[in-house]
């Protein structure tokens, strides 16, 4: 996972939706010609598991296994590989396909300089999607920070998904603190992913709006008072009190939504792997 000293604060700064694309079928979309580098998967295997090139110059790891519709989706918090899921799959890919993958700057992924924002995260998932020929439609599943980009994927394209999970993904502070500030800038070498967290969140959390009438899960932390208390920052400890009903903002997504609050950690998936696998499995039914 992420950085302990920034991990509550980014999982806070989240939510919902940008409209960046014109809602078309990414899966069915015609795929670019692709020339696998050393190594790579080949776009258009069943199931991939190597490097796709996704543009010219650039090439993102992707795993898929199982069989099956809907594809699930699985998008690691901040700094999270594509190994962060290695529990889950082989339970979800006994019912369905599920794929996991390395955002840019991570694992076996191609470096990207960035800045990177909402767009260029949601584009590199498009553009994956495309070239590995991936089927839809799709659960897609976001962790923490990854809900941002699983939101924005399901904004740009409504019709290619069939249900969402969210874990522990809250809503954006009104004034993080400087060290955040800093600690998030895209140019801060410390910041692997170059994602310009502040503003993606922000900007993800003002666009939210229905997809769609689908079942949509959100798995919400309870905080202790002792995490609480422990908590480095003012805005944090706010944030902390309030997790549960701030992400209340993710039912706007669907007539179908709901929450579901857990007393663990900010690391669910960690902590109650079960639990997850539950849920996912949950909406993968419900859209059957």
């Amino acid at each position: 996972m992420r950085s302990r000293v920034i991990a509550f604060i980014l999982a806070g700064l989240l939510i919902a939706l940008v409209g960046c694309g014109d809602g078309g079928d990414a899966a069915t979309s015609s795929a670019a010609n692709t020339t696998p580098s050393p190594g790579a998967t080949s776009a258009g295997d069943e199931n991939p598991d190597g490097v796709i090139k996704i543009d010219g110059n650039r090439s993102l790891y992707v795993r898929c296994t199982g069989t099956g519709s809907p594809t699930v989706i699985m998008e690691g918090g901040d700094e999270d590989t594509s190994d962060s899921y290695s529990l889950a799959e082989p339970s979800i890919a006994e019912v369905t396909r599920v794929c996991v993958y390395d955002r840019a700057n991570l694992g076996r992924s191609d470096p990207d300089p960035g800045p990177r924002g909402l767009s260029e995260l949601v584009g590199d998932l498009e553009r994956l999607l495309r070239t590995a020929r991936i089927p839809g439609p799709y659960v897609l599943v976001g962790t923490s920070g990854g809900g941002f980009i699983t939101a924005g994927y399901a904004a740009a394209h409504p019709r290619q998904v069939a249900g969402m999970v969210f874990i522990d993904t809250g809503a954006p502070f009104r004034d993080p603190p400087s060290e955040i500030v800093e600690a998030t800038d895209p140019n801060n070498p410390a910041n692997v992913e170059h994602r310009d967290y502040l503003q993606v969140e922000k900007d993800a959390w003002a666009a939210r709006k229905r997809i769609g009438d689908m079942p949509v899960t959100i798995v919400s932390v309870k905080y202790s008072d002792v995490a609480i208390s422990e908590a480095e920052f003012p805005s944090e400890r706010r944030g902390m009190r309030r997790n549960v009903e701030n992400q209340k903002g993710w039912l706007v997504l669907s007539p179908r939504a709901e929450q579901i609050v857990v007393h663990t950690s900010h690391a669910v998936e960690e902590d109650d792997p079960e639990l997850v696998i539950d849920v996912i499995l949950d909406v993968v039914k419900a859209t059957r």
